[in-house]
Formats: C-alpha cells, structure tokens, sequence
C-alpha cells in the first residue's frame, strides 16, 4: 500500500490530527526516515510556500506529494463554499481553485473537507447543497484541464450536516453529475457515521480516490478499536490504487505516531 503522512504549516490547526507541524524540510526528512512513500500537505495558502521549494525536498527525500489540503480557508479565513453571504462563497472557490493549480504542479489532488461549510440560519439544506454542488462542478472541471481529481471528504455529524457518510457522498456525485470528483474516505468519521467500514468501502471503491487510515480515536489504527486487518484484506483484495494517508493525532509522540502508522498498513 502506498503510505503518505500529513505536514502541517497552519497555525491554527496546531491541535489537529496532523502528524508533523515542523518546518517543511524537517517534516519531509522525518516523513522519509519513518519509510512514507509520499506526504500529504496542509498549508496557509497556495502562495504560503515555492513550488521549486516543494519539488527541491521531494528531490532530496524521493517522495510524492499524495494530496493537499484545504483546510486553512477555514480554519484560517472562516471561508466555506456554503456561506451564506456570495462573496464569502465567491472567496472560498477561488481559495480552493488555487490549491487545486498548486496541487497539480505536483500531480496531487486538492482536499475539500472543512470547507464545505454546513446548512443553517437563512441557508436551508437544500439551498446549502445545492452551493455545494455548483461549486463542486466547477473545481471538478478546473482540476480535470490541469490533470488531476478533486478529493471531496464526507465529514462526522459533528463537523457538518451536510454529508456525512461515504455511500451518500458518493448518491450526491452520481445524482448531480459531477465530474472528476473522488471521495475521501477517512475511517475515523466512518467509525462514527457507517453500519460497517467494509461494507461502505466495497460499495464505493470505485468513487474512493484516497483514504485517512485512522483509528476510532484519530490516532494511529493501533491506538484505538479499529480492526485494521479486514480493512487491508479488502482493500487488497480490491485492487486499491491510492494512499493509506496518516492524518491522525501525534500521540503519544509525532514519531512514535508515525512509526504506529506504518506498522498498521503492513498485512
């Protein structure tokens, strides 16, 4: 399986489930030495760092980029796709629009999680995913001509009330058409919102385009309930192309995360 740990550079997700938050030449160092084959990057902005940087470290450390985050439009900036105020929305496109341009240099898809915002007040659920839709037709076919897909992530109830679990996600890009959209399936909001990991898994592999290989926790599969070794049989047994990506929690320790993480994918 392909492995890929999650870099953090924004402030104000120090308390996220993100493993490393050095400086981005350690982060790739240690990224490396723990036997990742890619990382997955969480940044400020588009413009937050050089893409010769990025390419220069992955050079020097031989890994990928797996994907990049969105997440700091709001965390960062309050900025979601289903504000009810246009130009917040307008905002939080072109945000994400440059994460995907980003994203592509290094033929990495961009993450829509956070961002998708949540229904409420004057912007009813209907209205709320029908912004979501609209938008999501728009990264979709902006992604496609730059060569890579878009990851949307269903979230757990608790982060959004939008769309919470894989099978929906995936009614939701069947019913409204959109093209080039993958999901993002992160087993920790899984453990909260599916009847059965496996099941949502098997019955959507083919719209799943990358997965957050964490525990019940959102520590490293190991430190929670999690049975892990279903979950790598089945996705063995169904050919999956993409990343198992450790955006987890760096408990006990960053390192000792890391190292957790890796063993965990290993059947």
């Amino acid at each position: 399986m392909k492995t890929a740990v999650t870099l953090c550079r924004v402030a104000e997700a120090s308390a996220g489930p993100f493993v490393f938050h050095d400086e981005l030449p350690i982060g790739f160092a240690k990224a490396a030495q723990h036997g990742f084959s890619a990382v997955e990057l969480f940044l400020p902005s588009a413009d937050a760092v050089s893409i010769d940087a990025i390419k220069q470290l992955q050079t020097q450390h031989s890994l990928e980029i797996a994907a990049v985050g969105t997440g700091a439009g709001m965390v960062k900036h309050g900025l979601s796709l289903t504000d009810a105020d246009p130009v917040v929305r307008q905002k939080a496109l072109e945000f994400i629009l440059a994460l995907v341009d980003f994203g592509a240099n290094f033929s990495a898809p961009a993450i829509l999680g956070s961002m998708q915002g949540k229904h409420g007040g004057s912007v009813s659920k209907e209205q709320a995913l029908t912004y979501l839709a609209e938008a999501l037709r728009i990264i979709g076919s902006h992604a496609k001509a730059r060569g890579v897909t878009f990851l949307y992530e269903p979230l757990n109830r608790y982060e959004t009330n939008l769309i919470n679990t894989v099978g929906d996600a995936a009614a939701f890009i069947h019913n409204h058409e959109l093209d080039n959209i993958k999901i993002l399936a992160d087993l920790f909001h899984m453990n909260i919102e599916e009847k059965s990991l496996e099941l949502a898994i098997a019955e959507n592999i083919e719209t799943i385009g990358h997965i957050h290989f964490a525990d019940s926790n959102r520590r490293a599969i190991g430190f929670g309930h999690t049975d892990r070794m279903p979950l790598l049989l089945l996705l063995h047994q169904l050919q999956y192309q993409g990343y198992l990506s450790a955006e987890i929690l760096p408990l006990p320790s960053a390192d000792e995360a890391a190292a957790q993480f890796i063993l965990s994918t290993q059947l």
